[in-house]
């Protein structure tokens, strides 16, 4: 069948396509894969394949395909730890539809550890039976990098690496989604298609103290916000309870598998404090966990880390399972046989996003967004460990329903020429130093224990900070850029200084958004935590819903 859209080239970039997926991470990719092959489709990516949040996934992918456990007990946990505001019928879909993705999996060639002739699998924190499967403590980078080479194999799927998306398409009078611009070697470009599917991840790097890679700066949520879609829940993010903690080194997030096959939390004394603040101890939901650890250094004044000590774990299993993670503490100076690895908090994944339906569709026509850009409801307040790679899969498959219609071709655009090398080399500066301070900023007023006065005070300096990025010349090519314009800068550091501009603003954005959600929840619940009211309410068993800077309660789906 051909294509719907005509192939336009403008200096070597296809700028209309059917579909446009922005973001390659498992669920850019996998949507990909879903999407019809009669429709030709853009994968669009900031940087280079394999660079995402996914491709650093450790324990593993969650399935209740064992005979001794059930879809039913998946949903049970899943809604528990979600904290009363899960989307039931959204997490039944994702339990009801696991096996098939994990079929799916198999049949591309990812290959999960096995035990004997089944895949094995292993208990982590909140599940009431083993059912995480692995391929040993690299499972994200098996998942994509077997989708990376399905991807390339597709004639219909192109690849544009290193390009940056800027401000979505919105037709004015339907309101419908019908392209973006982009930043792409030192032009910016609009691409025109029927239909836009946001997967860019989520937004770590708003935080001082994260586990997520530097292109985690919450884009498509951005994105979608300044194009008016409804945005839902963003106030929960969950602090990932052992991230290893040395000088100079990464956050790199040491599994929860660990703690699962058996691994013991301790302070400086050696004590398992964990217990003093839940019965489950280290295998607590996962926000629990963090509020214990982070509550124990702060009773302990001068320490900065608890640890975590592997020795209770047989070497051989230790081996077996972990080998990504004696390799990175090698790298760093632990050797996880003979000490514990010194760990703290740090922020890992957000559970709020764009709301979506069951088909993945936003508020927008031709706008979708899927993984965890996405809000589909089934993490609820707090997401349960290992449920994400498998939402980005089973939501992602959706797509294969997805029926477009051709675009109306777009008027050939005005390419402008733009040399601002004074003035941005001026503004530049001032921006780094922004996005140096902002997610100190959020670590200190957003992050695992939260108050009104301090949430008051960040939101007035984000604010501050939002005006003046915004008034900067650099500022105006990224949020007002008309679709019947094109730019070519002459600098050759304009693809550098873009680049950390539209970050910064979009980190902003999420911050501020983040900051007044966590504001207008004045209670405490799952990833969210208020030291002003440290209780659950019954009258906040609802959604928050952002809307065109309105904020309201939503009710459960």
């Amino acid at each position: 069948m051909i294509s719907l859209a005509d192939s336009v080239e403008t200096k070597g970039l296809t700028t209309q396509f059917d579909i446009i997926v922005v973001g390659s991470g498992a669920a850019g990719l996998y949507a990909a894969l879903c999407l019809p092959n009669h429709y030709r489709v853009a994968i669009i990516t900031k940087d280079t394949l394999k660079t995402g949040a996914s491709d650093w996934a450790q324990g593993g992918i969650a399935a209740a395909i064992s005979p001794e456990d059930s879809p039913k007990f998946h949903q049970e946990d899943t809604l528990k730890a979600g904290a009363g505001l899960c989307d039931e019928s959204a997490v039944q879909f994702l339990v009801n539809h696991a096996d098939t993705a994990i079929k799916s999996l198999v049949d591309m060639g990812v290959a999960f550890d096995r035990k004997g002739t089944q895949l094995a699998m292993t208990l982590e924190a909140a599940h009431s039976h083993p059912r995480v499967l692995h391929a040993a403590d690299t499972t994200g980078r098996a998942i994509v990098t077997t989708l990376t080479e399905k991807v390339i194999e597709r004639p219909n799927i192109e690849i544009i690496a290193q390009a940056i998306a800027l401000q979505l398409w919105i037709e004015p009078n339907k309101k419908r989604c019908q392209g973006l611009s982009v930043l792409y070697q030192g032009q910016i470009h609009w691409i025109q298609a029927s239909a836009v599917i946001l997967a860019t991840g989520g937004g770590g790097q708003v935080y001082a103290q994260t586990t997520n890679p530097t292109v985690s700066t919450g884009d498509g949520v951005a994105l979608a916000w300044r194009a008016g879609a409804i945005i839902r829940d963003l106030e929960f993010f969950q602090f990932h309870p052992t991230a290893l903690t040395k000088p100079k080194a990464p956050h790199f997030l040491i599994s929860e598998a660990v703690r699962g096959e058996g691994a013991y939390l301790v302070d400086a004394q050696g004590k398992r404090f964990t217990f003093d603040y839940h019965p489950a101890g280290e295998l607590a939901p996962r926000d629990v966990v963090s509020r214990a650890i982070f509550n124990h250094l702060q009773s302990q004044n001068a320490q900065s880390n608890v640890y975590l000590d592997l020795r209770p774990i047989q070497p051989e299993q230790i081996r077996y399972r972990f080998p990504n993670i004696i390799r990175v503490c090698q790298k760093w100076g632990v050797n996880v046989f003979k000490e514990p690895i010194p760990v703290a908090p740090a922020a890992h994944y957000w559970m709020g996003g764009v709301k979506v339906d069951i088909n993945n569709t936003t508020s927008i026509e031709g706008l979708y967004a899927i993984g965890e850009t996405a809000s589909t409801g089934v993490h609820g307040a707090n997401r349960l460990a290992s449920n994400s790679l498998l939402e980005c899969l089973v939501f992602a498959a959706q797509l294969s329903k997805l029926n477009v219609t051709s675009p109306v071709p777009m008027k050939k655009t005005a390419e402008l020429v733009m040399n601002n090398q004074q003035q941005w080399e001026q503004e530049i500066p001032k921006i780094r130093e922004i996005r140096q301070a902002l997610p100190q900023l959020m670590w200190q007023s957003a992050g695992i224990s939260r108050s009104q006065t301090v949430l008051e005070a960040a939101i007035a300096q984000v604010r501050l900070w939002q005006q003046q990025v915004k008034s900067f010349s650099m500022s105006e090519p990224i949020l007002n850029l008309s679709p019947n314009q094109s730019i070519k800068f002459e600098e050759t550091t304009a693809q550098s200084y873009l680049r950390t501009c539209v970050e910064t603003l979009n980190l902003l954005d999420i911050a501020y958004l983040i900051l007044k959600s966590a504001l207008f929840r004045t209670e405490s619940r799952g990833g969210h935590y208020r030291q002003d009211y440290p209780q659950s309410s019954d009258q906040w068993e609802k959604h928050t819903l952002v809307y065109n800077h309105h904020w309201s309660k939503g009710e459960i789906d």
